[in-house]
């Protein structure tokens, strides 16, 4: 049905132990696609369980964009002060670091988006689609905002965005993937964005797609 060398690719593709690969070929009969699917279900379930507990130990990690155009830190807890020093746990907050230099989130999550915020985007956006060349019904024209408000959340919320290093993964399962990994709950407390001459009158500079460029 499947090889060793399949469970070594799920593996490299996954970050999953090994047994938690081979169960899930096991479950979905040799389908590494499915398989994938199949551990992200899980770390989704682990996360869950682990949504309750205390999460005080911890780092704070700094990406500096070469040249120093763009600084982050980033404040990023777990249970204990042993989970923190694991290379899997500095390898995430990195990764997150890295993602809030490329992807210039501005909130952690769509809880912490203003409600305000976000009915004056909805105004906005209704405003859009009735000065359209071709009226819609209301019933339309409020899916038609919801789902742009969704793909604003992509954009604003750090755990909502792809993740730059593989787009077909939110940073929200990287996250979820990585505590399934380490047994351990974890939680993006805080971060600060520093991009060099912000609110200055200067030339136009693409310092997120020049990071991009670099994590790829």
């Amino acid at each position: 049905m499947f090889s060793a060398k399949n469970v070594m690719e799920l593996r490299e593709m996954t970050g999953a132990g090994m047994m938690d690969c081979k169960k899930a070929l096991l479950e979905c009969n040799g389908d590494i696609e499915k398989a994938k699917d199949f551990l992200r279900e899980k770390g989704l379930a682990a996360a869950a369980k682990k949504a309750g507990r205390i999460a005080a130990e911890g780092i704070v990690d700094s990406y500096i964009h070469m040249g120093g155009k763009i600084g982050v830190l980033v404040e990023v807890n777990c249970e204990t002060d042993f989970v923190a020093k694991t290379d899997d746990f500095k390898q995430f907050v990195h990764n997150v670091a890295m993602q809030i230099a490329a992807a210039k989130p501005l909130y952690i999550s769509a809880d912490e988006v203003p409600g305000e915020e976000i009915e004056k985007e909805k105004e906005i956006l209704r405003a859009q689609a009735k000065n359209e060349p071709k009226p819609k019904p209301d019933a339309i024209i409020e899916k038609m905002v919801n789902g742009r408000i969704e793909k604003y959340y992509k954009e604003v919320c750090l755990l909502e965005q792809p993740f730059v290093k593989d787009p077909e993964v939110s940073v929200n399962q990287l996250l979820n993937e990585t505590v399934a990994k380490i047994g351990e709950k974890i939680s993006i407390r805080r971060f600060a964005r520093y991009e060099m001459g912000e609110g200055l009158q200067k030339r136009e500079d693409n310092f997120a797609q020049e990071v991009l460029s670099q994590v790829k």
